[in-house]
């Protein structure tokens, strides 16, 4: 008892801050291990493409689900479970796929404990931030989203050094290596403070049906899915723009492209932790939008192959602010939403996040004029995401005559 009592708030956040880093390991760290799979294995594309699809597939399982579980058992029990789903996940990556006789059944089988504990963690973590005590929601929830940028970079460069050292024919060792990761945050939230927001009142606890029937929230949705298709449209191709480009090795095209791309995303995040309440938020998703639109139409039509890159980089900062400003706008508009409010929004972040990449893949494959043509094709379809944001805020815009009005 009194060890909890020398923990406070801060330490909380902190919590949250490493949740963010074990979600962008166990996203991101079995496409790091693709090529090892596919000639180790004799994976096909198919079955690896697969493995994200399905991780996707499960993550917005949980966030339809999620909300109704939260508000009945409690963040704690739940936020405890995520890690604890994430930390068997990537052990089980290391493990299942070595020892049993279909390596892939083993793969499968951790993609979906860790994805169970990412979804999660993205239902839990953003509402745990906005009940926190103080008055900088917007902050705080940039500066959390940007922790998933920097575990993303650390997750690669960590996994690219050992490699380096020990070999690839370690790779095993290092899936359990990053499962102590989610161990130690298991630990941590068992003894932080932790907040239902609202406090357990009604207000938190409002029916889905009738949170549909709420107007604006249709318009936070589609912001949503929108953010989450710019985003993963561009850092789904960052790699192979740095290796076919720039005539760069797998190796360095993995670590450059998705690194500065994550990087610049990061950067923006703690831009907007940074201004805080100085920030219009709906002015930021503007601004944010046309950059984006300007950082596909870049990369797809660069005349140099550094510019392209340049391209996938200022996406990386365009969709920055996206994903954490619609969720602290939707917060402060309409906070009687509650747990079920994140969770929809959730829910809508991940359809985006499949629905963008599959958007330049179809066009890509549609349009066989040539490898080159193709790949500018999709990205410039994805265009359609950013410009869905100017108009979508445009219609906030008018809808919220009043801004500011509602108690947070």
């Amino acid at each position: 008892m009194n060890l909890k009592r020398k923990f406070t708030y801060k330490h909380t956040m902190l919590a949250c801050y490493l949740s963010y880093i074990t979600s962008a390991v166990t996203n991101n760290l079995a496409p790091l291990l693709f090529v090892t799979f596919h000639d180790r294995f004799a994976l096909s594309l198919e079955q690896l493409a697969f493995i994200i699809t399905m991780n996707f597939g499960i993550q917005i399982f949980v966030d339809l689900i999620g909300a109704k579980f939260a508000d009945r058992i409690g963040y704690k029990p739940l936020v405890i479970a995520a890690q604890a789903f994430a930390a068997l996940g990537l052990f089980s990556l290391g493990l299942l796929p070595r020892v049993l006789a279909n390596a892939y059944a083993g793969i499968v089988i951790s993609a979906v404990l860790y994805a169970i504990g990412s979804g999660l963690m993205e239902v839990l973590i953003s509402p745990i931030i906005e009940a926190l005590p103080g008055d900088a929601k917007a902050s705080s929830m940039s500066l959390l989203h940007s922790f998933y940028c920097w575990g993303h970079v650390l997750m690669v460069m960590l996994s690219t050094l050992f490699f380096k050292v020990f070999g690839t024919d370690r790779w095993s060792l290092l899936c359990c290596l990053w499962a102590i990761l989610p161990i130690v945050t298991f630990l941590f939230f068992f003894v932080v403070p932790i907040n239902q927001l609202g406090d357990g009142k009604d207000e938190t606890h409002m029916p889905l049906r009738k949170l549909f029937g709420v107007k604006i929230l249709w318009v936070f949705m589609a912001l949503m899915l929108c953010s989450g298709a710019s985003e993963l449209a561009m850092s789904q191709w960052s790699s192979f723009f740095a290796e076919t480009e720039l005539g760069m090795s797998k190796q360095s095209a993995d670590l450059l492209g998705p690194c500065m791309f994550a990087l610049t995303m990061g950067l923006a995040r703690v831009l907007f932790a940074a201004l805080g309440r100085r920030l219009d938020i709906r002015a930021g998703l503007l601004v944010s939008a046309v950059l984006c639109i300007v950082s596909y139409l870049l990369a797809a039509y660069a005349s140099h192959p550094l510019l392209a890159l340049g391209g996938c980089a200022l996406c990386g900062f365009s969709v920055g602010m996206m994903w954490p400003g619609v969720l602290s706008l939707s917060a402060k508009t309409y906070p009687a939403g509650g747990t079920a409010m994140f969770a929809i929004l959730a829910l809508a972040g991940d359809i985006g996040c499949s629905v963008g990449p599959e958007t330049v893949a179809r066009v890509s494959t549609l349009l066989t004029a040539g490898e080159e043509a193709t790949v500018k094709a999709g990205l410039t379809a994805a265009i359609v995401f950013p410009l869905f944001i100017l108009l979508a805020v445009v219609l906030l815009l008018l809808l919220q005559k009043r801004p500011g009005t509602h108690r947070g």
